[in-house]
């Protein structure tokens, strides 16, 4: 993640990389300003990583965790509480404006701090984290922390595994589970033929294109789905993004870039720390597999990945090196797939809607072109996002290779067959078949 975060050099790409969060303090926890101080201060006190600089010695990455320090807050009143109670426009200003600096990660710690006071207490904590540091499950568990260290002043259940721990069980037990990932990443790319290997065209004037389908069809028919074949909405999602991928292109396989957050290893749901790296799903598709058989190779295979997707980054690039790949780059003819969605799977027995009531919301998914990067390290990406009662697909691709009428055909695609198969299965080369246009 510090490469990624390091090789970006776009302002607007490199906002991603920022994690911002705002905790609301309730008015009835009368938190003045020094008690969320040292709120604050027992929270980096606690967790290695949020005080933790990187540093580069003969060409070599430190992460180097300091023993004591100063973190500047800023500390915002809002002037007239009467149009803004709760402090919560102040907070979004706050958020906006200290995530826009891209962080200086030798100099500077890995989160930046601000409080919002309305009469003289703290109603708004803003954090803004980098993400070299903290992943989003990471975010989540200091929040919580911060939140008991505000309303209780302490904490006494003992922190998970610290950014030292993990790097010296790396170094001992889980060296062999490294080696075992690598060697499957070795296994499962050999002879994976690539999604999108060849240019179709100039691009358009824009190269890196960006849209968004806002669907409450995707978010219903993949529950509709998950719960059909006893699957989770992810994997459903998964398939779907891997049929639509290769259904016009006759391949025997497709390769899918995934990532995986690695908590379910024993201990490390509590580390605050960047545990994410990205897995390799291989789908066998040379018998033409109908949708429904699809579905569990799908989750073989997510799985499979999720398990080899724990290794030494190091070992990894030297790795695909010494077999004539540019570890920058060989993946990005594959679509990389990205779930963040924090919502639960519902249960197999929990009604959803009919298929009139699902087909007509396709009618209602909302299309629409996002702000573009202007630097992009994949030819297509498709990150899956939670809305109000829906789902947003937000797809981002080279237009040299993805067309910015085919990025949103894909999107749609996707859209259309996940709605189909919550009722039917859909045979190769998995279109819906006429006469069952899912915008009715």
């Amino acid at each position: 993640m510090w490469r990624t975060v390091e090789e970006f050099d776009s302002p607007a790409a490199y906002r991603v990389l920022c994690l911002p969060r705002t905790l609301a303090v309730p008015a009835r926890a009368d938190v003045a300003v020094p008690r969320a101080l040292r709120a604050v201060g027992a929270l980096v006190a606690r967790h290695e990583s949020l005080r933790t600089r990187f540093r580069c010695r003969d060409g070599e990455l430190h992460q180097e965790a300091a023993a004591t320090g100063r973190l500047p807050v800023l500390v915002h009143a809002v002037s007239r509480p009467s149009n803004d109670p709760d402090g919560r426009s102040a907070a979004a200003a706050l958020t906006a404006r200290l995530r826009e600096p891209r962080f200086d990660h030798a100099a500077e710690w890995p989160l930046r701090v601000a409080l919002v006071t309305v009469d003289d207490r703290v109603r708004q904590v803003v954090v803004v984290f980098s993400h070299s540091t903290v992943d989003l499950h990471a975010a989540e568990t200091v929040l919580r922390d911060l939140r008991v260290l505000l309303l209780r002043k302490s904490l006494h259940a003992p922190p998970g595994p610290q950014s030292l721990d993990l790097a010296e069980r790396e170094r001992g037990v889980a060296l062999r589970r490294s080696e075992r990932a690598v060697a499957y990443w070795v296994r499962q790319f050999s002879g994976l033929p690539a999604s999108l290997s060849d240019p179709v065209g100039p691009g358009s004037a824009s190269r890196y294109r960006r849209g968004s389908l806002v669907s409450a069809a995707v978010h219903h028919a993949a529950q509709l789905v998950a719960a059909r074949y006893r699957i989770s909405s992810s994997n459903a999602l998964l398939a779907a993004t891997a049929a639509v991928l290769t259904a016009d292109s006759g391949r025997d396989a497709c390769g899918i870039v995934v990532m995986a957050n690695n908590r379910f290893q024993p201990g490390h749901d509590l580390a605050v720390g960047t545990l994410n790296q990205i897995g390799l799903c291989r789908l066998d598709l040379a018998d033409r597999p109908g949708f429904a058989e699809l579905l569990p190779r799908a989750r073989r295979a997510a799985l499979d990945a999720y398990r080899h997707a724990y290794y030494d980054p190091a070992a990894w690039e030297r790795t695909f090196t010494d077999l004539g790949h540019d570890h920058r780059t060989f993946l990005a003819p594959y679509c990389y797939l990205n779930d963040t969605r924090r919502m639960h799977d519902v249960g197999p027995d929990t009604p959803g809607p009919d298929e009139a009531a699902l087909r007509a919301m396709v009618a209602r998914s909302a299309f629409r072109w996002l702000a573009e990067p202007d630097r992009f390290p994949w030819r297509c990406r498709l990150q899956v996002i939670d809305a109000p009662g829906a789902v947003e697909l937000v797809v981002t691709a080279d237009t040299r290779y993805l067309p910015p009428e085919r990025a949103e055909r894909f999107l749609r695609g996707v859209e259309a067959l996940l709605v189909e198969a919550a009722f039917h299965d859909v045979p190769w080369p998995w279109v819906p078949p006429p006469g069952h246009d899912p915008a009715g």
